[in-house]
């Protein structure tokens, strides 16, 4: 079974689901991935934490995705899947405590956009929690692509466009996307990551071209090919 760490948001989680469905080639139920989804929406937010400068906030954040990553283990599932971005600042901690690998969307992210984007820039859009810790930034560098963040109005957007609109239910401002799309184009951005779960709903709503790239997405994509791999679905 694959694990899955959600509720980080809900919204993000569902999508995530999706997902892994379409891009299995199953004829049939049974042919499906089997999966438990931990969906612990009570978990506090991560960014808030990171950004609190507050170690016990931090630890707290830390020891809950641990003890939900044990939960999947102890349920037998074989690898574990975050559907939050800011979240794997945690997972980093908490990998080698796990005896199931987490297969990790940041990692992931950065070497399938090195295939196209090596040496260019790449906009990171996220939340202030990922950006400050430079999980993509690093990354990025380590494969050779170049990270671009926002500006500090563009990252207002960004962030406005996460916590008041979707994680609010509320629907995406396609004119305020269009704002930070210019931003980043006018930067000389190669293409942009949806480096926020909920950014991923962005791109549903608005139909976003592959000029966007979604980790989430590619996570799925490295999901469906480990199972694939040992032998579990087709």
């Amino acid at each position: 079974m694959l694990g899955v760490i959600g509720g980080m948001g809900p919204l993000a989680s569902s999508l995530f689901y999706d997902m892994i469905i379409d891009k299995t080639d199953a004829g049939c139920d049974q042919e499906n991935l089997n999966m438990i989804i931990y969906s612990d929406s009570g978990m506090p937010d991560r960014t808030g934490a990171i950004l609190s400068g507050d170690e016990e906030k931090v630890a707290e954040v830390r020891d809950r995705i641990l003890k939900d990553a044990k939960v999947l283990e102890n349920a037998g599932c074989s690898a574990i899947a975050v559907t939050c971005n800011t979240a794997h600042y945690f997972v980093n901690m908490v990998r080698g405590e796990v005896g199931i690998p987490f297969i990790h969307m940041i990692e992931e992210t950065a070497k399938e956009l090195a295939k196209t984007c090596k040496g260019k820039p790449v906009a990171i859009l996220a939340t202030d929690g990922t950006v400050k810790t430079r999980l993509y930034q690093n990354e990025f560098e380590k494969h050779g692509i170049v990270p671009y963040t926002p500006t500090e109005e563009g990252q207002k957007k960004v962030m406005s466009t996460i916590y008041d609109l979707i994680k609010q239910n509320k629907p995406v401002d396609a004119d305020l996307w269009a704002e930070i799309e210019k931003e980043i184009k006018d930067a000389g951005c190669e293409a942009a990551i949806l480096a926020c779960t909920e950014l991923s709903v962005v791109k549903k709503e608005l139909d976003l071209p592959e000029y966007y790239r979604d980790p989430m997405e590619i996570m799925a994509d490295r999901c469906i090919e480990y199972y694939r791999a040992i032998g579990e679905i087709k």
